[in-house]
């Protein structure tokens, strides 16, 4: 009897037990709103950003190939006047002059420089060179001036550095050869 009374009653608490109703809700609870806080500055400055024209990056490659050099990672605060008239002598942003002086150049410049500061290098070392030619002359008075500063421009071009740029006796400009 025990075992009947246990199947008879078996199936009445089964059937008293529900499953709860579950309500799904797409929005979060507004203390999840507070957690995960507001993009919406992000989102704009993001979006501001990218319609905002900016430089391209490139690499010292692409922007050699364009003739542009990059700047050195050493100071070059120390070097020389003579060192700054080599660079931009191989740089062609100036040249030596058939009459021994330097000349702008500047159009046939290949890479970044600022002209000012080349010009005021070439009217310093024009200045001295000037200078050099009058004592050459007040020394040799016998020789013409012309005469000094062909002679002085034959032996200063063998000491001029490679690739730098020169005006040939015709008045074209060319690469020193070495």
């Amino acid at each position: 009897m025990k075992r009947l009374w246990t199947w008879l009653c078996l199936p009445l608490p089964l059937s008293c037990i529900q499953a709860p109703e579950i309500v799904m809700v797409d929005r979060a609870t507004a203390l999840e709103q507070q957690a995960a806080g507001s993009f919406t500055d992000l989102e704009q400055d993001l979006a501001q950003r990218a319609i905002t024209p900016r430089p391209v990056a490139m690499t010292p490659d692409q922007l050699e190939a364009l003739g542009i050099k990059p700047r050195p990672l050493v100071d070059q605060a120390g070097r020389t006047e003579a060192d700054r008239v080599d660079a931009l002598l191989r740089q062609r942003c100036i040249g030596e002059g058939k009459d021994g002086l330097l000349v702008d150049t500047h159009d046939d410049c290949v890479g970044a420089s600022d002209r000012v500061v080349a010009l005021e290098l070439i009217d310093r070392v024009n200045r001295a060179r000037v200078q050099l030619f009058r004592w050459m002359h007040a020394e040799q008075p016998q020789t013409p001036l012309e005469g000094l500063r062909r002679a002085w421009r034959e032996h200063h071009t063998l000491g001029v550095v490679c690739r730098a740029w020169i005006q040939g006796e015709d008045g074209s400009w060319g690469p020193k050869k070495c």
